[in-house]
């Protein structure tokens, strides 16, 4: 049995989080052609034949509990900004990770990441009752470690050459995580730095 119950549906004021369809791929593929996004993610996702094959995966691995896919909504537009993850999910250990988050640029440092992890963090914590969430990123992608300690994690370390990015480069990975006894401080002080 999955952990994750399948359909969950997150609603903030900002944005709204469905489940990843196939339905979403094309508009998904239109906001993923911006190079900025990958710069510093694994995969070049401005090519659309990776990026739906990615997409495609996320789908399969949701049926089988490996990993829960979102799709982020603009409530304001209606209009699909970007993606999100639930991953790397353990229920023996109460642990899961959060990621492979991107969004249009144009949204990036307005809030809408913040709500949108707000969401995310409630769900782990008090639905799944989770007590640890982490999220990585390259230790090169300053911006991404920013938002990532804004959001209230705590910097645990550098994974060395944890993975392999598309353009062959070995990547070193920052890992950051909130644990249970943390959650009730960070939903308080990341409700006071979404900015409406």
């Amino acid at each position: 049995m999955n952990w994750i119950n399948h359909s969950v549906v997150l609603k903030g004021a900002l944005v709204k989080l469905v489940p990843l369809e196939r339905a979403h791929f094309a508009e998904l593929l239109s906001v993923g052609a911006n190079n900025l996004i990958w710069e510093f993610i694994s995969i070049n996702g401005s090519d659309p034949e990776r990026l739906k094959l990615h997409l495609e995966s996320a789908v399969l691995k949701r049926a089988n509990g490996e990993q829960y896919p979102f799709t982020v909504i603009c409530n304001r537009t209606g209009n699909i900004i970007g993606s999100t993850m639930i991953h790397n999910i353990f229920p023996e250990h109460k642990k899961l990770e959060i990621g492979w988050t991107w969004y249009d640029p144009t949204y990036w440092r307005t809030g809408y990441n913040r709500e949108c992890k707000l969401l995310l963090l409630s769900y782990c914590f008090e639905t799944l009752n989770a007590i640890r969430v982490q999220f990585v990123t390259d230790e090169n992608n300053f911006r991404s470690r920013n938002a990532i300690i804004g959001i209230g994690a705590t910097f645990e370390g550098i994974l060395r050459n944890e993975r392999i990015r598309a353009n062959g480069v070995y990547r070193n990975t920052a890992i950051f995580s909130i644990i249970d006894n943390e959650w009730e401080d960070v939903k308080c002080n990341l409700k006071k730095s979404i900015i409406y």
